[in-house]
């Protein structure tokens, strides 16, 4: 399933760079479905919280139309440096991103209400349920949210497993996505699962 579509030598090498620094990108599969959602609701402002080293970028951007902007929010100058680099080797311009650096709870705030038609969640996973209820803020009707690391490493489904901040505060998002009249949700069981929920009109 990763390799259905493979990788483009761009992507490629963000991916080999987000490993070298530790800013682990989402997998294959999981970038072909957040390029499929973007390019299915005509996504041309996203919101992306974490912006690693390009990769989830490099997918969201190919599925937007040409003239979208992506608003990428990151704690490490670094990795925007680093995914800077990567847009301009996938032939993307600068003019496609808005590069934005600090803590993503300090920064969302400051974001248009209802002026996004996407928000992709991958960075402090304890911050998870906080990023979900500031995606349905900055959401449009018929948006959609997407969170990474959905099962993360299997330890979400497991009951058994207990004691782990991260792995309590993704469950805690999916319950609230679960149970929210106002979202159609859907996990996709990519990579390490992608959590998506459509915000209804």
């Amino acid at each position: 399933m990763e390799e259905f579509l493979p990788e483009d030598e761009a992507t490629a090498d963000a991916r080999r760079r987000g490993h070298e620094v530790g800013a682990v990108p989402i997998g294959a599969a999981g970038g072909a479905a957040l390029r499929f959602l973007a390019t299915l609701i005509g996504a041309r402002n996203v919101v992306e919280i974490g912006t690693g080293c390009g990769v989830s970028g490099i997918s969201l951007m190919r599925g937007m139309p040409k003239d979208g902007v992506l608003t990428s929010v990151d704690v490490d100058h670094e990795n925007q440096r680093l995914a800077k680099l990567a847009y301009r080797e996938a032939g993307l311009g600068s003019f496609r991103t808005r590069m934005i650096v600090g803590r993503a709870l300090e920064v969302l705030p400051r974001l248009t209400d209802g002026g996004y038609d996407m928000v992709f969640c991958d960075a402090v996973k304890t911050e998870y349920p906080e990023y979900f209820s500031a995606a349905l803020r900055l959401l449009r009707p018929g948006g959609v949210v997407a969170f990474d690391n959905a099962l993360w490493h299997q330890r979400v489904a497991d009951p058994a497993y207990r004691g782990d901040a991260a792995t309590e505060a993704i469950r805690e998002v999916h319950h609230m996505i679960r149970e929210d009249e106002r979202l159609v949700p859907l996990l996709i069981p990519v990579g390490d699962g992608l959590l998506c929920a459509v915000k209804r009109d």
